[in-house]
């Protein structure tokens, strides 16, 4: 079997799809792939290619500004409705009733809100290390109380210059220590994990599209520590906690099952993410911290599925990226959750 991608008009944009070749006539139902921040549909290609061995019907989307999905800007006002519309959006093109929908960090936030906005639409839910339902910095507590008022701590404003440097210039060395190769082997999966095909991730990382409509988007100073607020466009801002927020899952009619997969040692999300910039500064990283606490995303997102009801959680011995380091408990996890909903 191999992949192969096609360009699909929508009622919105020209998205650009993975499938298994041969495989859209499988008697499986759709299961369709959500990548996260910085990377494209290419992260899924080993998955979708042992789903299809098991009679599913993978299908893998590249969101706007990454991989090769027209690059219209991002709207951050909506938080990540501009990419969860393209998602329904996509599904409505295709003809597909309902999919079994698996999102991957900023991915994971993009299949909530597709949920929360259109249950009907979704069979299942898969979470692979989401980001919280409230956002990404400048929340605390279970419940995703504001730090400001404003979202200062959150935002494209806490993005690494030099690591959207280099996203920028098409690094592929190993030169620094934020190019895109070494911030991936750093954060994206545990230290000392070997990555099968490695360049051709780099390769995804690099088609991440940079600039103030896309990665990181605008940044904004604030007054408060630490010095930064959310803008109004692009990635970063579009899951500031003042413009994503899903805090009332629970209240959706009909609740599809829910499977979370994280790795224990994932630095991105995590009660004491080396993204925060709370908890950069609680470690001295980020200087003058009046001591603001740290988000602790992953109580806050087991917080939300707690109230929503039927979901379990799994946890694996790797980081940010289970489908990659533990490609075969991660497949045998989705595979049974699969069968049973």
């Amino acid at each position: 079997m191999r992949i192969e991608n096609r360009p699909v008009p929508t009622g919105r944009i020209t998205q650009n799809v993975l499938s298994v070749a041969g495989n859209d006539a499988a008697d499986g139902e759709t299961v369709l792939f959500v990548h996260g921040n910085v990377s494209s549909s290419a992260f899924w290609r080993g998955t979708m290619l042992a789903l299809a061995e098991q009679g599913h019907r993978p299908l893998a989307v590249d969101l706007r500004g990454f991989g090769d999905t027209e690059p219209a800007p991002v709207d951050a006002t909506r938080g990540l409705r501009d990419y969860s519309d393209d998602v329904l959006a996509l599904l409505d093109a295709l003809g597909i009733d309902g999919a079994h929908l698996v999102g991957w960090s900023m991915g994971g936030g993009v299949v909530l809100q597709a949920l929360r906005d259109r249950p009907s639409a979704v069979r299942s839910v898969t979470l692979v290390n989401p980001i919280s339902p409230y956002g990404f910095g400048g929340t605390h507590g279970a419940d995703g109380t504001l730090n400001h008022p404003d979202g200062t701590g959150g935002g494209a404003g806490a993005a690494n210059p030099d690591f959207v440097k280099l996203l920028a210039a098409g690094d592929t060395s190993e030169d620094s220590p934020t190019s895109p190769r070494n911030v991936m082997r750093a954060t994206y999966v545990k230290p000392g994990t070997v990555i099968e095909d490695e360049d051709a991730l780099v390769a995804s990382m690099l088609s991440t599209r940079v600039g103030d409509d896309h990665y990181p988007g605008d940044a904004v100073a604030s007054e408060e520590w630490p010095g930064v607020r959310p803008g109004t466009r692009g990635v970063l801002n579009s899951f500031a906690p003042t413009h994503f927020r899903i805090d009332d899952l629970h209240t959706i009619d009909p609740k599809p099952p829910i499977l979370w997969i994280r790795g224990e040692a994932d630095v991105i999300v995590s009660d004491t993410s080396l993204f925060d910039l709370a908890h950069l500064g609680a470690l001295g990283a980020v200087p003058g911290s009046p001591g603001t606490p740290a988000q602790p995303m992953v109580t806050q997102t087991r917080a939300v599925l707690e109230r929503y009801g039927p979901y379990t959680e799994t946890v694996l011995d790797c980081g940010h990226s289970p489908h990659i380091e533990r490609p075969a408990e991660f497949r045998a996890a989705l595979s049974d959750h699969l069968k049973r909903s």
